[in-house]
């Protein structure tokens, strides 16, 4: 086997490793032939993604509840029967949407957390 001198390193080494460079040891491949760290980036952006989303859900609901806050306040202004009556169900709907935003924290919470522990476990 021909040796080769490496200008780089000053070392010696056989063209077959030459011709088939080996990744370093820091990044291994996985069976997809993707890297660890380029896996663990993929799984970053898509944690991010999933956190975007719910923050994007939850600031729509905070949304609608903003404008049902708003017509509750313009009913009871009016002081008519009718605008009255039409704030029990409002409020209901403005109720079930707190409801909402409450199981949707606590669902980020708990992804968050998991995330966290499993990432400082494989650290």
């Amino acid at each position: 086997m021909t040796t080769l001198n490496s200008s780089s390193s000053g070392g010696e080494s056989t063209m077959d490793e030459q011709s088939n460079p080996q990744p370093p040891s820091s990044t291994v491949n996985n069976n997809n032939g993707i890297s660890d760290e380029e896996e663990n980036i993929e799984e970053s952006q898509a944690l991010w993604t999933t956190f975007t989303d719910s923050f994007r859900e939850v600031q729509s609901v905070l949304e609608r509840n903003r404008v049902l806050i708003q017509q509750v306040n313009e009913n009871h202004r009016s002081k008519n029967h009718e605008s009255m009556v039409s704030n029990v169900a409002l409020i209901q709907e403005i109720n079930n949407n707190v409801s909402k935003i409450v199981a949707m924290y606590a669902d980020l919470s708990v992804n968050f957390s998991t995330v966290f522990h499993q990432r400082k476990e494989t650290d």
